[in-house]
Order: C-alpha cells, then structure tokens, then sequence
C-alpha cells in the first residue's frame, strides 16, 4: 500500500510524503504505480517550470519514498498571492484526485493530511 500524507498551514497544502508501494501488480506491470509517479512529476515539473518556483523534493532510490515541498505554495514564503494560490491549487488538485482514486483503489492507497507537519 502506498500511503500519501498531504502537508498543509493554515489550510493551505505546500507539500506531501508518498510511502510505500500500492502492490496493485507486478513491479513494470503496476498502473497505479505508474499514474501515481506521473501525478507527482507532474507537480514538480509544473512547479519549477510553469510557476518558476523552487521546489524540494527528494527521491529515496531503495525504497522510493518521495518528498515533495514548495514553501511558495504559503503566502509568507512568496510576495506573489496569484502564484501561491496556484502551487497550493496544485497540491491541493492531487489530493482531491487521490481521494476519487480511493474509492476504487481503497487496498492499495491511503490519503491523510496534516496540518503544519512535514
């Protein structure tokens, strides 16, 4: 199961921790492995380039455990609102699209949130 642990501050998402393989099949075989890795890289990619804002992430090679974090998404970390508003919609977009995912997908991931954590 792949667990997906979503950061916010004061209600505004900036990041979120994926632990864990969804098990759904076979390594190269996974789907939902696949759509997960997509979502992710298409938060990083869509971060640093459409928004050119830094992002950190970090990949763990063994067990591939993914951090993703933009500070930029807190208003108190950038002096433009309309470029926050959107990295925040960002991670906020993937955790409602996850959530939707849970419902057929309920063995095989888990969403959670929380709040000034990372």
């Amino acid at each position: 199961m792949t667990k997906i642990t979503f950061f916010k501050q004061n209600g505004i998402y900036y990041g979120f921790k994926e632990v864990g393989h969804t098990g759904f099949a076979e390594a190269g075989e996974d789907i939902l492995c696949a759509a997960l890795s997509s979502m992710t890289m298409l938060i990083i990619n869509a971060i640093e380039c459409s928004y050119a804002s830094d992002v950190d992430y970090k990949i763990d090679e063994k067990t591939t455990d993914i951090t993703v974090c933009c500070k930029a998404a807190l208003p108190e970390y950038s002096d433009d609102e309309k470029k926050s508003f959107a990295i925040s919609g960002l991670f906020q977009a993937y955790f409602l699209q996850l959530n939707d995912m849970v419902e057929d997908y309920y063995d095989f991931i888990e969403v959670d949130e929380t709040e000034d954590g990372e």
